[in-house]
């Protein structure tokens, strides 16, 4: 089968690091499929002049080929935090003339969609237009956040509706969308999942003077710099545990880029941890198992998610975690064998790091756990879920 996934989730030159989970999940799947898959990833348009940070969209390169996988970066007209109603509409019609010309050489049977809102609602537009099935895959926030806006949540609706199937990343995603009104049987649930060839354990102690890090006991939380995240809790955590727990022997690193940074570095200066808490900016996809192994505990603080990937590569990595119960997290977190789930709030997060380090972790079993949440494994129930559709079931 052909596959034309189409997403403005997709890594790019400039920002390498964007929808890894999506870049992963199609570059398995094409593996599977014998690499008949390319990949539409549009970009909003922007003129090249130095203004803002939107310029970068301007660098994006036209077209690239990322392992493997040829992907085309057309541009889409949009205003920021203005006429959200039709970015959906406006995604259609600017790549279409694009889409257009890879028919020509390149006549997908299916388009294979990420994101419900506007990368979805486009899709499902393309779909009509070029009279193709249209697979939908929700991630978390296009469902969290968009549903609670009343006229998007007519478009989410929308979109779900005339999808052939949805794919949802976790059950709680899935409740979510049920919850719009979408019949439950036209929802699969495919988790994220793991690279074992790219995320495994490296000896700690090597790990940590590889990259600089002092002898302690090290804390790592990985993603973008945004508040839902929760670093600013995780931070005050690790106050917490220099002041009342007597856990002194610990250092925090948080890999990631955002525009939360600032406002992570007041705190940081505030509380008087600079010499315990480092952010490190963004870490290439690749480096990231170094990160994993040298860390004695993974922790994430986030108030919404869909399936975190971070989870499975730090426990791929022989490390064990702690996370907030969100989303998919629970579902990825379902024994205590392999970490501890925490509420959302400092003290809360201090104390089960605090449990954490003190139990005994099998760092075996962990890594062992996660191979059954392989990509190749992922590949194989999306050919299925494609192959189903093609085939009119």
């Amino acid at each position: 089968m052909k596959v034309l996934t189409f997403t403005s989730l997709y890594p790019n030159n400039v920002w390498p690091h964007y929808g890894v989970f999506v870049k992963e999940r199609m570059t398995h799947f094409a593996k599977v499929n014998g690499g008949w898959v390319k990949v539409i990833a549009p970009v909003p348009y922007f003129p090249p002049i130095k203004l803002g940070w939107r310029w970068r969209f301007s660098q994006v390169t036209r077209q690239e080929r990322i392992e493997g996988l040829e992907v085309y970066h057309p541009r889409y007209f949009m205003t920021p935090k203005m006429g959200m109603t039709f970015y959906g509409a406006k995604m259609f019609l600017s790549v279409l003339p694009a889409v257009k010309k890879i028919q020509r050489d390149f006549d997908f049977d299916l388009i294979d969609a990420h994101y419900v809102y506007p990368d979805g609602f486009a899709a499902i537009l393309l779909g009509r237009f070029f009279k193709k099935p249209v697979v939908v895959s929700a991630r978390g926030s296009d469902i969290h956040l968009y549903s609670r806006l009343p006229i998007i949540r007519r478009l989410l609706q929308y979109t779900l509706h005339k999808a052939d199937k949805v794919i949802a990343v976790c059950q709680a995603l899935k409740e979510g969308i049920v919850w719009l009104g979408i019949p439950e049987e036209k929802i699969v649930v495919i988790p994220n999942g793991v690279d074992p060839a790219k995320f495994y354990p490296v000896q700690k102690e090597e790990a940590k003077k590889a990259l600089g890090l002092p002898a302690k006991r090290v804390i790592l939380s990985v993603g973008h710099l945004t508040p839902n995240k929760g670093f600013d809790l995780l931070i005050k955590a690790v106050k917490i545990l220099y002041t009342e727990l007597d856990e002194k022997n610990l250092y925090l690193v948080i890999v990631g880029e955002g525009k939360y940074r600032k406002e992570l570095e007041r705190i940081i200066s505030l509380l008087d941890l600079d010499k315990q808490v480092k952010l490190t900016g963004d870490i290439p996809h690749h480096e990231l198992y170094r990160w994993y192994s040298a860390a004695d505990l993974f922790c994430l603080a986030s108030g919404e998610e869909g399936w975190p990937n971070v989870l499975l590569e730090s426990l791929s990595c022989g490390t064990p975690v702690v996370a907030t119960p969100v989303g998919g997290i629970p579902e990825i977190i379902a024994s205590d064998k392999v970490g501890l789930l925490t509420e959302r709030s400092e003290e809360a997060i201090a104390k089960t790091i605090s449990s954490a380090l003190k139990r005994p972790w099998e760092p075996e079993a962990l890594v062992q756990y996660t191979k059954e949440h392989t990509w190749s494994r992922v590949a194989d129930s999306v050919s299925n879920v494609f192959a189903s559709v093609l085939n009119g079931k």
